[in-house]
């Protein structure tokens, strides 16, 4: 059929008033908001395999989001900084052992207190290493109190050459201060964790007998067997090359194997080899598959090291090479005993964490040596004088350093510790062990609920995420296999940083939901206190009682995401799918 010329002109104006609305609009009414279209998205592929993170991930499982009961709140309507989420961009799916913890012998035999297991239930740090530090190099885990093997010195050369008493713990003291070996794992099957033993090492080098490696092996291998498969993680020893170490200086007189007075990392190196063909004998004896772990330095030598320190890691990868299935590292981040700012410890868990990678895989490489997962089993920072280690600021750095360590693929870390020793507030402790003034036994520190939340709001894959032009502003964000994705944002500045949320590949859904945490004005820049969502502690120090159930804050997103986040903070948030 045939149009007119003029038929024709007024089908299209009539299209281009469907089109246009045949309204005068500005140009913010054609800037399509996050719920106008369904984007087009990228399909998110697993990458392979890290080999820093290797078995970690075996026991992996997916993570469904369940939306919290909420506060409905209004966001900001403006932003200076853009944060961009890519939903697409997988860098590593998240390792359940990312968040251990350690366990000690002087912290009661725990399961007898209520408190701490309902709090370890709800942390769930997935991994609590035990017996703990260098406790282990003078721990027999199958002796009675006061009972040690016969070939078991009365007394260590100390580093200086002098004297002391051994003073070794004994794994079946049932005693109410003290941590049972049985009671150990009682814990774990409580509180739905794992394990990861600390085996004594230092016993191959004190031990007086004929061959005290071949005796210090059967010791490790023999507890193999009686925990029967229950642990899948082994560490051969702590810190060896530390000359506050239990067989680090041993008196040659009372050797009988030739040792060499001064512990080396080659000699380390070739005892780590008989400690892994003793106990994995043993394993596969039981029919069970154990993972065993050998220490590193974690980083360059300084000029006033020891000369074990310095030549620890060229020594060990000689001797062991590739027999060990992991390596294993420790830091404590901020100079030793140093009354550092919030400034200065915030800093650290980006750039000692990075270094501490890279260091770590060049030993390697230089030894031309397979790149195996890496644990960092024991953490935390050194500063103390201004109760920094009880602090929110304290809870701040243990987000940054277990979204660093994800960032940088390690396959495990455990924070030093769960309770240790109020010492004026130079207390490494998660919990009050019940010598801190004025708070009730087992009270959570402030890093408690910062890793409380940041696991709870932490999907099963790390995504890539980026602060465009701010510096004061760390992120980790992850997605749920349940479709949604999560963002922390770590706020290290002293002033509030208003931001705007773009994610890429991700069809955002009607609401977000975020705890906030900050600290309080107690004690300068390192308060005593959390508040999550504005509800704090009923006492001097920690955080709100109800945190387990404690409301999110929520609104719509449909009109962008846009957050305002206080100075020297913690947002952990989650965006619904469509």
């Amino acid at each position: 059929m045939r149009t007119s010329f003029l038929n024709w002109l007024f089908l299209i104006g009539a299209s281009a008033c469907i089109i246009f609305s045949c309204k005068k609009k500005n140009i913010d009414d054609f800037t399509p908001s996050p719920t106008d279209s369904i984007v087009v998205i990228q399909p998110a592929v697993d990458p392979p395999l890290p080999g820093t993170i290797g078995f970690f991930l075996d026991d992996w499982q997916p993570k469904t989001f369940v939306a919290p009961s909420y506060t409905d709140t209004v966001l900001p309507s403006s932003a200076t900084s853009i944060i961009t989420v890519d939903g697409g961009s997988i860098i590593t799916k998240v390792p359940r052992s990312l968040f251990g913890n350690n366990a000690n012998l002087w912290m009661t035999q725990m399961v007898t207190e209520v408190p701490l297991l309902n709090h370890l239930t709800n942390l769930h740090p997935h991994i609590i290493r035990f017996p703990g530090g260098s406790i282990s190099d003078v721990f027999f885990w199958n002796a009675s109190k006061n009972m040690p093997p016969a070939d078991a010195p009365a007394q260590f050369v100390k580093a200086n050459g002098t004297k002391e008493p051994s003073g070794f713990w004994y794994g079946k003291n049932t005693e109410s201060w003290t941590f049972s070996v049985d009671n150990y794992y009682n814990m774990l099957q409580q509180t739905g964790n794992a394990g990861m033993i600390t085996i004594n090492y230092g016993y191959a080098r004190y031990g007086t007998g004929k061959d005290p490696v071949a005796v210090a092996a059967h010791l490790a291998a023999d507890w193999v067997r009686y925990d029967n498969g229950r642990t899948k993680y082994w560490e051969i020893g702590n810190e060896n090359f530390g000359d506050w170490e239990a067989g680090y200086r041993i008196d040659p007189l009372i050797n009988k194997d030739g040792q060499p007075e001064i512990i080396s990392g080659e000699i380390y190196g070739q005892h780590v080899k008989v400690f892994i063909d003793s106990m994995r004998k043993a394993a596969q004896d039981i029919g069970k598959t154990i993972y065993l772990g050998a220490l590193l330095v974690e980083s360059q030598p300084q000029s006033w090291n020891t000369n074990t320190v310095k030549t620890w890691n060229a020594g060990l990868t000689a001797k062991a090479g590739n027999s060990p299935d992991f390596h294993i590292v420790h830091n404590y981040f901020t100079p030793y005993r140093t009354n550092a700012t919030a400034h200065e410890i915030l800093a650290t868990a980006a750039t000692e964490t990075k270094k501490m990678a890279d260091f770590v895989s060049q030993t390697l490489l230089s030894s031309n040596l397979t790149p195996k997962p890496l644990a960092l089993t024991e953490w935390n920072i050194f500063s103390e004088g201004s109760m920094q280690q009880v602090s929110h600021i304290n809870g701040m750095h243990g987000v940054l350093v277990l979204g660093e360590s994800l960032k940088n693929k390690l396959g495990m870390t455990s924070r030093w510790d769960l309770a240790n020793g109020w010492s004026g507030g130079n207390d490494h402790g998660m919990f009050n062990n019940g010598d801190e003034p004025g708070v009730l036994k087992w009270n959570p520190r402030p890093a408690f609920y910062h890793m409380y939340f940041f696991q709870k709001l932490m999907g099963d894959r790390l995504v890539a995420s980026a602060t465009a032009n701010n510096t004061n502003i760390a992120t980790y964000a992850s997605s749920f296999t349940s479709g949604q994705i999560a963002l922390t944002m770590v706020n290290t500045s002293t002033s509030v940083q208003s931001v705007q949320i773009t994610i890429k590949n991700f069809n955002v859904g009607n609401r977000i939901y975020w705890y906030t945490l900050t600290g309080g004005k107690d004690n300068g820049e390192f308060s005593r206190k959390v508040f999550v969502n504005g509800t704090g502690p009923a006492g001097v120090s920690g955080g709100p009682d109800n945190y387990a159930t404690l409301k999110a804050y929520s609104a719509n997103a449909q009109n962008g995401i846009r957050m305002s986040i206080p100075p020297r903070s913690v947002v952990c948030m989650v965006v619904d799918k469509k």
